[in-house]
């Protein structure tokens, strides 16, 4: 069994984010899905990232950081789109993290760091046309992580949905969220393993 923590995207703690969560949980792992919006819901992307820039991108980050107290090492820390904010500072940065999964989403690993930590599983999943992972640099960002560690892996999957996990917004697509959800298990088994759990 493995720890998650799974950051929710720019909507806020969704249904669909909730949904993705008992996924895993039926799987076996135990999953915490921490509100970075205190309960605010938007209906659109740009609604919740105006207000993500309201209340700042540190803000977004010390409450993920604050989620993350206690967490026991080697958890794995998946985000969401805005989400990955949280979720790729926390796997950089936290001793002994077991892995990542960064979802329609990515940072330069200088954001946090001079590099990925090294035996710390990241996959970045998004669709490959995507506009905004693809046209705000994302996707260069998540190039530029594969090349520098061994530990990484992009996958691109067919389509140009960014929110395409979330079964409650109008661009779930149920196949890709299917192939995430298989690739989301693959990696926490292989951290379950790791650690001597599988």
């Amino acid at each position: 069994m493995a720890d998650v923590l799974l950051f929710h995207h720019a909507l806020g703690l969704t249904p669909g984010v909730e949904t993705f969560a008992e996924l895993l949980r039926a799987a076996g792992h135990d999953v915490r899905t921490p509100d970075l919006f205190e309960g605010r819901l938007f209906d659109d992307i740009d609604s919740g990232v105006a207000h993500a820039s309201e209340i700042g991108f540190g803000t977004i980050m010390r409450r993920g950081a604050e989620a993350a107290e206690g967490t026991p090492p080697g958890a794995v820390y998946i985000g969401f789109s805005l989400g990955v904010v949280p979720a790729q500072r926390l796997a950089q940065t936290t001793p002994g993290a077991g892995g990542a999964v960064l979802v329609s989403a990515c940072l330069p690993v200088s954001e946090f760091g001079e590099e990925w930590p090294a035996g710390v599983p990241v996959r970045v999943v998004a669709t490959e046309a995507d506009p905004f992972f693809v046209d705000e640099g994302d996707i260069d960002a998540a190039r530029q992580l594969v090349e520098a560690s061994p530990d990484a892996e992009l996958l691109l999957l067919p389509g140009s949905a960014h929110l395409f996990a979330d079964p409650g917004h109008e661009s779930y697509d149920a196949e890709a969220a299917g192939v995430l959800t298989d690739h989301v298990l693959a990696l926490l088994a292989q951290v379950d393993a790791a650690a001597g759990r599988g």
